[in-house]
């Protein structure tokens, strides 16, 4: 059982940082941080962010491409009836879905940051520890950029 649990420690400090990203990219998207709509317009980095968490590319979209896909849609929804503006708002329980995930991805964000504090106190090869951490960082940004 022991060796179960040392291979337990050290694939969670690996993944950790991936967890921590994907959880707290996550909760930004909950919320549609990451899309303009209106007179919103998202940080040219939370764009990025957004498309390595969903396409796993860390590139920003045109904003003429995105203009035209906007116009290609509207121009497809030109015959639709206009909609009322209940259909525009969520309903109470989307809105209350959204904000128990939005828990959830803060919840996953601080478990992980405990289970690394932890495994790294409690390791006996503290340096593998910290090289497993260093890997699980350097890892997907080299991935990202190759």
């Amino acid at each position: 059982m022991s060796s179960i649990r040392i291979w337990h420690m050290y694939i969670g400090i690996l993944i950790a940082p991936s967890v921590l990203f994907f959880a707290l990219t996550g909760a930004l998207q909950i919320f549609s941080l990451h899309e303009a709509h209106g007179s919103y317009e998202p940080p040219p980095l939370l764009e990025k962010l957004s498309r390595l968490h969903k396409d796993q590319v860390f590139a920003q979209k045109e904003h003429k491409q995105k203009e035209q896909e906007e116009n290609k849609s509207e121009g497809a929804g030109a015959h639709e009836p206009p909609k009322a503006e209940s259909e525009d708002q969520p309903r109470l329980g989307t809105v209350l879905l959204k904000w128990f995930c939005l828990l959830v991805a803060l919840g996953l964000s601080a478990s992980t940051l405990l289970g690394l504090w932890m495994g790294l106190m409690q390791m006996r090869r503290k340096r593998t520890g910290w090289w497993l951490l260093a890997a699980g960082i350097v890892l997907p940004v080299a991935l990202t950029l190759f």
